[in-house]
């Protein structure tokens, strides 16, 4: 055991006081119809969990894993996978997520790689067996490896886009048989740093064809769930193609894949959108494309991916808000796609951590639950429409108006009074809530 020290985590409420214990996250407690566990499918992700290991441009490693001493990349990977589902099953979530060669050390062709992701399936799907723990989604990390400097499915070189398609290959290979239920497409490398020496449109239609021929492999394979896109601005490349969530909904629009691709939104990328949270879960809802969330939060004062876990109980509520009218994700879950700080080196930190990220989301959503429940919220903002439920407004939604009838009613209305926005009396109801 890697974590002996440490006891399954329970929910002990608000009032303990136990660093180890769940204040809100009751996963049994049915909130809005469903139990806690079943509107969050919390997922560990296994890329920070297991395998970050502290780095930065600055220093050296200061996360010392016990699961990385073997130079046997086959034992190696089997070690990993035992801390990672003890401490899974300790957390008491069902899922992880992983990109392909988190699981095992990238082999040195891609015969050698195929072989070891073989192996480590095999051993991850024993511990599947032994266990409830299931997988919310694979991926393939075609960003780490230098070949993909310049991208992979938009890559110049054809070359390197059919390698980075024999990894997506393997990787969805690898997803079907621990039985993902979903596959995700982060374009880590997917964009440019100068125009100057990109044929964009061109790089967009050979994006729009990799992915079309990897859903349908996929599909051709029995893969049944969904396919996401997680939007991000930039960083590593200065323009990413997949910026955010409206640029990828029309990007699957434009190339015919809207039917089986959603969005996994993270918390993270949208700001370095410069947009919200609450901003992208919305646009996706209302495209009926929300699929997944990676949790997490930026540094206010930095200007790039932090991936620390989230604790910002407004930007969380104001989530849960769109969260719970939209019905949900679709076939996702919620992944902790966080890391703990470079100097938080003891065992118990990585609990800490992901006990806080629960817990922020579950008092959030109850929070959320309670707001449009028994508060005037969802009266005011419903009566803010209130113009286009009747008259010329409910015939102008109905679309029986043409440009000269606006003209003519509006000669006909006479003085217009205004009408207050509340935006303070709104944001005073979360206060008050939370």
């Amino acid at each position: 055991m890697y974590f002996k020290d440490i006891s399954k985590i329970k929910y002990e409420g608000k009032g303990s006081d136990n660093p180890l214990a769940y204040k809100f996250y009751d996963k049994n407690k049915v909130v809005a119809g469903k139990k806690m566990s079943e509107h969050f499918k919390f997922a560990i992700a296994y890329w920070h969990s297991f395998c970050g290991k502290g780095t930065d441009p600055f220093g050296a490693p200061t996360l010392n894993f016990k699961w990385d001493y073997s130079s046997d990349p086959i034992l190696a990977a089997k070690d990993k996978a035992d801390a990672a589902f003890e401490f899974i099953e300790k957390m008491g979530f069902d899922y992880f997520c992983f990109h392909d060669y988190d699981l095992i050390e990238e082999g040195k062709t891609l015969k050698e790689s195929e072989d070891r992701l073989s192996k480590i399936t095999d051993y991850i799907k024993g511990k599947q067996k032994a266990s409830s723990i299931k997988v919310l989604w694979g991926t393939a990390n075609c960003f780490s490896n230098p070949v993909y400097m310049n991208g992979a499915a938009t890559n110049p070189d054809f070359n390197i886009l059919a390698r980075a398609g024999a990894q997506v290959k393997m990787a969805i290979d690898a997803t079907i048989k621990l039985g993902g239920e979903n596959y995700v497409f982060w374009g880590g490398r997917e964009g440019y740093m100068s125009l100057l020496n990109t044929d964009m449109k061109r790089e967009l239609d050979h994006m729009g064809r990799f992915l079309t021929i990897a859903r349908d492999y996929a599909r051709e394979n029995g893969f049944k769930g969904n396919f996401f896109i997680e939007p991000k601005p930039m960083e590593p490349c200065k323009h990413q193609y997949d910026f955010d969530s409206a640029t990828v909904i029309g990007f699957l629009r434009e190339y015919g894949l809207q039917d089986d691709f959603k969005l996994n939104i993270e918390v993270n990328h949208a700001t370095l959108a410069q947009h919200t949270f609450q901003h992208e879960l919305q646009v996706a809802a209302d495209a009926n494309m929300l699929g997944s969330i990676d949790a997490n939060r930026g540094d206010y004062q930095n200007g790039w991916d932090t991936d620390q876990f989230p604790n910002n109980i407004t930007e969380v509520t104001e989530a849960m808000l769109v969260f719970l009218k939209a019905g949900g994700v679709h076939g996702g879950g919620v992944n902790f796609d966080a890391k703990v700080r470079r100097n938080s080196v003891d065992a118990e930190d990585l609990f800490v951590a992901h006990i806080g990220g629960a817990d922020i989301f579950a008092r959030a959503l109850l929070i959320a639950d309670e707001i449009i429940n028994s508060s005037p919220y969802e009266n005011l903002r419903k009566n803010r429409y209130s113009s286009f439920d009747k008259g010329n407004g409910k015939v102008f939604e109905e679309n029986k108006l043409d440009l000269s009838d606006l003209c003519k009613i509006a000669q006909e209305s006479g003085q217009i009074s205004l009408q207050s926005g509340k935006q303070e009396l709104f944001e005073n109801i979360i206060n008050q809530y939370i």
